[in-house]
């Protein structure tokens, strides 16, 4: 008979993924895994079956914080544009606390694209929903008359996803948060009533 796990499951792929957003995909070792969830080769390749398959649940962890966090802010109270520029002061914020370690999705697509597997699937994934959101929000502010209308909707959420992905990138490269919130109110001003 099988001995039953003695870890939580969670606890590993949320360790994983740090440890796969701080060193990026290739160069994660399974011993880095190791390390980072306590767990010995065995344990992680009996529960997760491989490092892609690890790789692919850190995606889907992280993928599912960031959504609920994102649609509590664009989904709250205030104008679309108040809460657009709340969710960039948040990410700036998060930026600055966390140590700049970007967005694992948009180091994921930097490092490997978008390959034709479960990783690929996981972004594309992420890119959907998060695309939904925005433009979900850029339909109220048209609504609610502090977004600009004259744009589809589409167009205003993949040029605000471009964006927030430009702010995760100026991060990592070490920009001011001086330097990060211009480019959010240049972007709030292209949008803006």
């Amino acid at each position: 008979m099988a001995r039953p796990r003695e870890f939580d499951e969670t606890a590993a792929v949320e360790s994983a993924m740090h440890a796969f957003w701080t060193r990026g995909y290739e160069a994660t070792s399974t011993q880095d895994l190791c390390e980072a969830t306590g767990l010995g080769r065995s344990s992680v390749y009996n529960t997760f079956t491989s490092k892609k398959a690890l790789f692919r649940r850190t995606l889907t962890h992280y993928s599912d914080q960031g959504l609920a966090g994102r649609k509590a802010v664009l989904e709250g109270p205030g104008t679309a544009a108040d809460r657009l520029a709340a969710m960039f002061d948040g990410l700036i914020d998060d930026e600055l606390e966390h140590g700049r370690r970007g967005c694992l999705v948009v180091n994921t697509l930097a490092e490997l694209g978008t390959p034709d597997d479960e990783v690929g699937a996981a972004l594309r994934n992420d890119t959907e929903k998060q695309l939904a959101l925005l433009t979900g929000c850029a339909r109220e502010g048209v609504l609610d008359g502090s977004l600009r209308d004259g744009r589809a909707p589409a167009d205003v959420a993949e040029f605000l996803l471009s964006t927030i992905s430009g702010l995760r990138v100026m991060s990592r490269r070490g920009a001011s948060p001086e330097a990060m919130h211009a480019v959010a109110d240049l972007a709030l001003s292209a949008i803006t009533r």
